[in-house]
């Protein structure tokens, strides 16, 4: 059977599938990964699928309409964040009305987190026929399945993982399981190379060209603010076994030698620490030299840093979040400060360089605590940080948080961006304004990047590190332009 699976029009170069969904000022473009591996799992199955990318490639709705007369999809899979899901939802409307046969499935953080609020619409669930709930690669595949044999729409309700109205009231067929056999899971960068330019996707702490995959799904942590873990893939970390990972390196090495690096988009790559020796050891033994980066926390010890970095890990991007340690312990972080000072300490040491992350306007937080921040920030001296107010998402504790106690200042989804596309705070108390939040970050960044000491250490990496002068002059470029305006 035919399915379309759509990353759908929005504004050019959304990030949908990044944790807070927006355009990134930095250039920044992540892969539609989640919709790849499930166009992965369908074409394993024998299905003919087409993915579209359209923020990426610049594909008006009218474009994706041709896409749908040329293809004729039985399937039609439509992704979905919070701050598109209006777009989302009308794309949606218009891919029905084109062809009233075929199945329409939302799925995605939003979606699946609000599968009873939208559905509860009438009209909504007039185009929409079922909403894929957390992981959807397996939720997917039996439905093309189903579709393909002509069964019933009753039979398809039957299948674990979707939601759908039925008589006035919005149902959950079953509960889905995560998938745990990962290694059963396609190459993703087979399904790029298929479908997709990697050309045009970009992470500024990357190297370009880049490519994105996983290792393992879920995350053991608690994070109140983090979405993947509680909207789509739980909090178990299942993963993949060495050996595939490293055949998948080996693969991008011989069949896409232009990709400079690998980003692994796992939550918390660095969880099981023998297995990460294992992986940077396997690579080692059969002479992988591409470079890679991923997801960390900031607990990972010098010995296993030290592997990592001969197993050509470049960098880890780590959320240190807050310099004070009671907004730590209030979004369930489990971490102390003196790990994350010990943790930027051994990373020096064994050569792995780290982009930071901080965010503000946590449980707790005042004026005072967020200059905590910063000073931490500056003393942690990372190669690159950044710093974000807090961003709330349905599905999440912190979202619930908010609105719990009147903080959203909105609850506009499409409010959650500005006009620009870029991030906009929604969170806003009476002690601590959103308006408070997004001037601290904006000068945060500048304070950081302004530094005499930081620009000559760029320097210095530009002169002495020529691997790293394309990624810095091509984030910087629009990053720079950035810190030097007041906004």
């Amino acid at each position: 059977m035919n399915v379309l699976l759509l990353n759908p029009p929005f504004l050019p170069r959304f990030s949908r599938a990044q944790r807070s969904p927006g355009v990134i000022r930095s250039g920044t473009l992540y892969y539609p990964i989640w919709l790849a591996y499930a166009t992965g799992a369908l074409e394993q199955a024998g299905h003919r699928c087409r993915l579209i990318d359209a923020p990426a490639d610049d594909v008006s709705l009218d474009d994706c309409l041709r896409a749908v007369d040329a293809l004729e999809p039985g399937l039609i899979v439509v992704d979905t964040s919070t701050p598109s899901i209006h777009s989302d939802l009308e794309t949606a409307k218009a891919l029905k009305a084109r062809r009233p046969d075929a199945v329409i499935v939302l799925v995605g953080t939003h979606a699946s987190s609000t599968a009873l609020e939208l559905l509860s619409d009438e009209a909504i669930a007039g185009y929409v026929d079922f909403i894929c709930s957390q992981e959807y690669d397996a939720t997917l595949r039996e439905l093309a399945a189903a579709i393909e044999r002509g069964e019933a729409l009753e039979s398809l309700r039957r299948i674990p993982g979707v939601y759908f109205r039925d008589s006035g009231s919005v149902r959950l067929s079953a509960p889905r399981p995560y998938i745990e056999d990962l290694d059963a899971l396609p190459f993703v960068s087979e399904v790029y190379k298929r479908h997709l330019d990697f050309r045009k996707y970009f992470y500024s702490i990357t190297q370009y060209p880049v490519l994105t995959l996983i290792t393992g799904r879920g995350c053991p942590y608690q994070c109140t603010f983090c979405q993947y873990p509680q909207t789509m893939h739980g909090h178990s970390y299942r993963y993949r076994s060495v050996q595939n990972v490293v055949d998948e390196f080996a693969w991008i090495e011989e069949n896409l030698p232009e990709v400079k690096e690998i980003f692994i988009e796992d939550d918390t790559l660095t969880v099981n620490r023998t297995r990460m020796r294992e992986m940077a050891q396997e690579i080692v033994r059969r002479g992988i030299k591409i470079a890679w980066t991923a997801n960390s926390r900031c607990d990972v010890d010098e010995e296993t840093l030290r592997w990592m970095k001969k197993g050509n890990c470049r960098l880890l991007c780590v959320g240190v979040e807050s310099g004070n340690a009671q907004i730590l312990k209030n979004i369930k972080k489990r971490i102390t400060l003196d790990r994350i000072r010990r943790f930027a300490k051994e990373a020096r040491h064994a050569g792995v360089m780290i982009h930071g992350c901080f965010m503000v306007g946590n449980p707790g937080e005042t004026k005072e605590t967020m200059e905590e921040t910063f000073q931490l920030a500056r003393r942690l001296n990372f190669d690159t940080a950044q710093f974000f107010p807090l961003m709330v998402y349905p599905g999440t504790e912190a979202f619930e948080w908010a609105k719990t106690n009147g903080y959203l200042t909105t609850t506009n989804y499409a409010e959650w961006l500005t006009e620009a596309g870029t991030h906009n705070c929604v969170v806003s108390r009476p002690e601590l304004s959103k308006d408070d939040l997004v001037e601290f970050c904006n000068t945060a960044r500048r304070r950081y990047y302004l530094r005499l000491s930081y620009m000559l250490s760029k320097l210095r990496q530009v002169l002495v590190m020529p691997t790293e002068r394309k990624r810095i002059f091509k984030a910087g470029k629009t990053f720079f332009k950035y810190l030097a305006k007041k906004v």
